[in-house]
């Protein structure tokens, strides 16, 4: 794939390096590839279609931006990262992306982020996005780093629109500017389609784990919620849409339960409380009482229906 731009490898001292990417980028914490003789690279700002960028060759072991640096540096920008040269592996937010020529990542400079080059020479063009603009535009989802998937059409687009600001006169470059937010918003409206919603997939592990476990008497909506990794507030708003709680879905799920063994004419005499037991309840008298509220009649009676034997109070 044909670079961008042309790669320097000008022997420079490290701290000029640090220097010019802290100026130009931010702060970021730079690990020279060798403790000895000279780093290679330059970092340098261009103005690119109405965006701040930088283009950047170095071949340092890594580069880190870290809380403290955030702290001294506050996060106003996404940088679209453009490997252009070389590879390197980003780590943000849990997550470790390679990047080959040619590949792009969204990286959030609010939170800490490294890039690993293993003292190789890279390239890369960093387009500067103010923070406020993409959050307005766009949301959330550019948040905490995002790889441009390069299966992806619009991939190609989004290289043409990079090139093109980068080769043309800043102030040629100025519509050009749009269209990479019009291409960014169609991107971004793709892979939120193809997302699955959060709270769905919440409400369908809530329901798995109610349907696998609701013997045990120690699971209620509390425990639920832990074992989920929310708050029992956030699951109880997860449960609205299906207009009852948690704790309601469960005891209904176990009184459903119950009602279906005490009618399968199944069972033994007096065995009325260890079906209770066996169906997740711990107090009987609250069984009873819930039963009668679900049903409008007792256990005894549907025990006794299912015999036959007339009605038992």
């Amino acid at each position: 794939m044909q670079a961008l731009s042309r790669i320097t490898t000008d022997a420079i001292p490290i701290e000029v390096l640090r220097d010019d990417i802290a100026h130009i980028c931010g702060a970021f914490e730079v690990e020279p590839a060798r403790r000895q003789g000279p780093s290679h690279g330059r970092a340098q700002s261009r103005r690119m279609g109405g965006f701040d960028a930088a283009l950047v060759s170095l071949d340092a072991q890594e580069a880190t931006r870290t809380r403290t640096c955030i702290r001294r540096d506050p996060g106003e920008y996404f940088f679209m990262l453009v490997q252009d040269v070389g590879e390197s592996v980003v780590h943000q937010n849990g997550a470790a992306t390679r990047l080959g020529p040619g590949d792009m990542f969204i990286v959030d400079a609010a939170q800490p982020s490294r890039f690993v080059y293993e003292g190789r020479l890279s390239h890369q063009v960093s387009l500067h996005l103010p923070r406020d603009e993409m959050i307005g535009r766009f949301g959330n989802i550019c948040e905490g780093g995002v790889a441009v998937d390069r299966n992806d059409p619009l991939w190609l687009a989004l290289r043409a629109v990079v090139y093109k600001m980068l080769n043309c006169p800043p102030s040629a470059g100025l519509h050009l500017g749009e269209a990479f937010y019009g291409l960014m918003g169609a991107y971004f409206h793709e892979r939120r389609s193809q997302q699955p919603d959060p709270r769905g997939q919440i409400m369908e592990r809530a329901l798995q784990l109610m349907a696998r476990h609701w013997r045990d008497p120690d699971l209620g909506p509390g425990k639920l919620a832990e074992q989920l990794g929310v708050s029992l507030r956030s699951l109880q708003r997860y449960f609205e849409p299906l207009g009852e709680t948690p704790g309601q879905r469960l005891l209904h799920l176990r009184l459903a339960q119950a009602h279906a063994e005490l009618s399968s004419g199944r069972l033994a005499e007096g065995s009325v409380a260890d079906c209770a037991y066996g169906c997740g309840f711990n107090d009987l008298s609250h069984f009873y009482r819930a039963f009668r509220q679900r049903y409008g009649t007792t256990p005894g009676a549907v025990v006794a229906q299912s015999r036959g034997a007339g009605a038992i109070s």
